[in-house]
């Protein structure tokens, strides 16, 4: 199988969990003797070429997804940052036909960059948001979100199809007009038997102005403490620099491989609830505390849905102080779903004639 065929994977640089899910996809091909060329742009563009850097790169028009500071403002300044956002999309199909025309790509995975399609090879979008939630405009949202995926051969859903799931509502309709494989949820993290370094990490991500925001409430909350505290900024940078604060050691960016070995050492983990960051908690069955981007509807309502199955506390971030850390051992962590990905299956989309 693979036959040496070349397959384009394009995240989409809003975080950095769009590119961060993609890494086990990416391994998987290169294992089943596909060739990788990877798309994005920014920071996932960077992640993915210091995970990767063998494999030919390509930067793709940004979608310049930024929040605001103010939680009431920030679907409003998405829907501003429509006009550019649909700019970037029509540039990227571009280089998309420029690809395919000189036959370079032979298939293409498109993690929500809804412009990196094409008819004339297999094409796959990953989201786990065939919801798309945005308060009282989510009907209208996600039926526009379901007509830009059924353009794609295949819809990848990481995550179980059944009961219990991550992600709930989100990525499960009872009415699908297109083709749906769940694949179970996607991890780059693996657990392993580890001796207790620190007691909480914070595991910072997303856009600006609020990954620095939380930054701040974190530190502000949990310097001076009786814990040990390690902050991850999820800023990527071109080298890595740590520094210590009292009891709290920060760095700026880890690896794969570092940052499995950090969470497999700490006791508990501070961080948003992306999507992403659930998948790799729920593989490595860490106890957590969640605080969502402020304005956020899919944070929210993951976070809301855990706390309501009573697996996983969370607050407001303006709410959040040490004491409510202590919440945790009232809940019963993130669970493994012991739904193993079929890659060779699922690349079966690449081999058809």
């Amino acid at each position: 199988m693979g036959s040496q065929k070349t397959i384009l994977v394009a995240p989409l640089h809003w975080g950095l969990g769009h590119a961060t899910r993609c890494i086990p996809i990416i391994n998987a091909l290169l294992k089943h003797n596909y060739n990788v060329i990877l798309a994005s742009d920014g920071a996932a563009l960077l992640l993915l070429q210091k995970e990767f850097p063998k494999l030919t790169s390509i930067a793709l028009p940004s979608y310049n997804i930024t929040y605001t500071k103010k939680e009431k403002l920030l679907k409003w300044a998405l829907i501003l940052k429509i006009p550019h956002i649909q700019k970037a999309i029509a540039s990227e199909k571009k280089v998309i036909k420029k690809l395919v025309s000189e036959n370079r790509i032979d298939g293409i995975i498109s993690d929500n960059r809804l412009g990196v399609r094409s008819k004339k090879v297999p094409t796959a979008f990953i989201t786990h948001q065939l919801r798309l939630l945005s308060g009282s405009t989510t009907f209208f949202s996600s039926k526009l979100h379901q007509k830009s995926i059924a353009k794609f051969d295949e819809c990848w859903v990481p995550d179980a199809k059944q009961t219990p799931n991550l992600s709930g509502k989100l990525g499960h309709l009872r009415d699908v007009k297109f083709k749906i494989r769940y694949l179970g949820p996607l991890s780059r993290m693996k657990p392993q038997q580890a001796t207790k370094v620190y007691d909480v990490l914070a595991l910072l991500s997303g856009p600006e102005p609020q990954r620095t925001l939380l930054e701040e409430k974190a530190i502000e909350a949990l310097k001076g403490r009786p814990v040990k505290v390690l902050l991850v900024q999820g800023v990527i940078e071109a080298e890595q620099i740590m520094s210590q604060h009292d009891n709290i050691t920060i760095v700026n960016f880890m690896g794969t491989a570092e940052l499995e070995k950090a969470i497999n050492e700490s006791e508990l983990i501070l961080s948003r609830s992306g999507y992403t960051t659930i998948m790799d908690l729920a593989a490595m069955q860490k106890k957590a505390f969640f605080i969502p981007t402020p304005g956020q509807y899919e944070q929210i309502y993951l976070a809301k849905r855990l706390k309501g199955l009573r697996i996983v506390p969370s607050c407001k971030q303006e709410d959040f102080t040490f004491e409510k850390l202590a919440d945790v051992k009232d809940y019963t962590q993130l669970k493994k779903i012991d739904q193993e990905v079929d890659f060779k299956k699922l690349f079966r989309l690449f081999e058809r004639k």
